[in-house]
């Protein structure tokens, strides 16, 4: 059954693969993101409480929202790769700690700026802020060990290994406005139930954190096929195609 991902296990299969992906990922997310922010800022109807400061939440949950699932994903790629021994997992995973770093700061940022007018404060060592900046040391120590061994093997086992045991943070993040008293709101659109807004406000959201995933997974692609050339730059395959780009 998973035949058809055996040829992806190869280097220059998944370089030349993401290669092709990388321009259609980020034509869908030049699309959605534009629509998903002029939508949320110009025709959304202001909150009836919070009035139009309500509208960084159209930035600030799909950062907060992507911040947790790329780091699911880079411990379910450092698994993958201390189990099955699989190379090109760990290069994932090291390629995507970058933008879930970027993507956690932006959601802190927000937060604070969000925070600021409801709360009256930047910042307070509230449950669900203080899991999210964890989450910050977390990337940056994963991005650490990944660059503090010139043994990529070696550097690829400490950080996966910190990938995994940091994984618990999530579910904390996730449920921690329902585990403690909190001055952060609960979930809004990412619970089992009805979503707690209504439709005119949450279709722009859908378009934005869809916009926003594709371009991350671009930024992914990208930095994949950075990695795997600097992992494999001694291959006859890299040496081609760098032989190419002079000659252009």
């Amino acid at each position: 059954m998973w035949k058809w991902l055996h040829p992806y296990a190869n280097p220059e299969v998944s370089y030349h693969f993401s290669v092709k992906l990388t321009p259609w990922l980020t034509a869908i997310a030049a699309i959605l993101i534009p629509v998903g922010i002029v939508w949320a800022l110009a025709f959304v109807p202001a909150d009836y409480q919070q009035g139009d400061s309500f509208r960084i939440f159209y930035l600030h949950v799909p950062a907060a929202m992507l911040s947790m699932g790329i780091y699911v994903g880079i411990a379910i790629a450092a698994f993958s790769s201390l189990v099955w021994q699989l190379k090109l997992a760990d290069a994932s995973a090291a390629a995507l700690a970058p933008i879930g770093a970027i993507f956690t700061v932006i959601a802190l940022f927000t937060g604070a700026a969000w925070g600021k007018p409801m709360w009256g404060t930047w910042w307070i060592w509230d449950a669900r802020l203080t899991s999210e900046l964890i989450l910050l040391f977390l990337y940056l120590g994963v991005i650490a060990l990944h660059n503090a061994f010139d043994d990529k093997n070696l550097a690829g086992k400490a950080a996966g290994i910190l990938s995994i045991v940091g994984v618990i943070n999530i579910p904390i993040i996730h449920y921690s406005v329902e585990w403690w008293n909190t001055l952060h709101q609960g979930a809004t659109v990412s619970k089992l139930d009805k979503p707690s807004m209504s439709v005119e406000m949450l279709w722009p959201f859908l378009i934005c954190f869809l916009g926003f995933s594709f371009f991350v997974a671009a930024l992914g692609c990208k930095r994949f096929c950075t990695e795997v050339l600097a992992r494999n730059s001694m291959r006859p395959w890299v040496r081609a195609l760098a032989t190419a780009q002079e000659k252009k």
